[in-house]
């Protein structure tokens, strides 16, 4: 019964928070279409920040889906093991024009033998949610370095770094440092790196401070941690 009412407690929540974090796009994407049909406006732009908005609202959505099938174990996470450094390129590739548009240099450090104990997609899903973060937030200028070893997988960037009031809420749900806000992300992210990892058997733990950077570390364990 007590696990019953913490689980309604949680999907109520839930609800409340996707629900306020789509407000907000929605908002936006009513006043730009309403302001597309004023005289004397540049209905393209306008309509091209439209889309902005609707994209938004898509990864959004995506991200709850994907979050809600980890939840209900619908998404198997731990089935055999990866080979990290194919993943952590293609990847580093798959986001190079945003990491450029970023001014981020994104570099890869795993040898081929590493193998991580992971679904290759779940692998690439953490890979590139921690990249993206460091894409949005690192700031103008920085290097981020993938890195894997034996039962680890790592993010460590050299950017304008997370005060360390906010280092622990990195992981919590549509949880963004007030110096985020003002970047376009769903805020659900890292949180979904956390669900993998610890689905895994894993866990997540942040580094870093103000003006430090910030390193992210995912450690896997084969057996309990000691």
């Amino acid at each position: 019964m007590e696990e019953a009412r913490a689980y309604e407690e949680l999907r109520v929540g839930f609800t409340a928070a996707v629900s306020h974090e789509l407000r907000t796009p929605l908002a936006r994407l009513l006043v730009l279409l309403e302001s597309a049909s004023l005289p004397d406006v540049d209905s393209e732009a306008m309509l091209a920040k439209a889309r902005d908005q609707v994209e938004e609202m898509r990864e959004l959505v995506d991200d709850v889906l994907f979050l809600s099938e980890l939840e209900s174990g619908r998404e198997v996470v731990a089935l055999g093991s990866t080979r990290a450094l194919p993943v952590l390129e293609e990847v580093r590739d798959r986001l190079a024009d945003s990491a450029e548009r970023a001014d981020l240099a994104i570099r890869v450090e795993a040898d081929e033998s590493v193998e991580l104990p992971v679904r290759r997609r779940m692998l690439q899903i953490v890979a590139e949610n921690l990249a993206e973060n460091s894409i949005r937030y690192a700031g103008a200028g920085s290097t981020l370095t993938l890195s894997a070893r034996p039962g680890v997988l790592e993010a460590s960037d050299d950017g304008r770094g997370v005060d360390d009031v906010d280092l622990a809420r990195l992981f919590e749900r549509f949880y963004r440092s007030d110096r985020a806000r003002a970047s376009r992300g769903t805020g659900l992210g890292l949180a979904i790196v956390k669900h993998v990892v610890t689905a895994a058997g894993g866990e997540v733990e942040a580094t870093g401070g103000a003006g430090q950077g910030l390193t992210i570390r995912c450690s896997f364990f084969t057996s309990a941690p000691s």
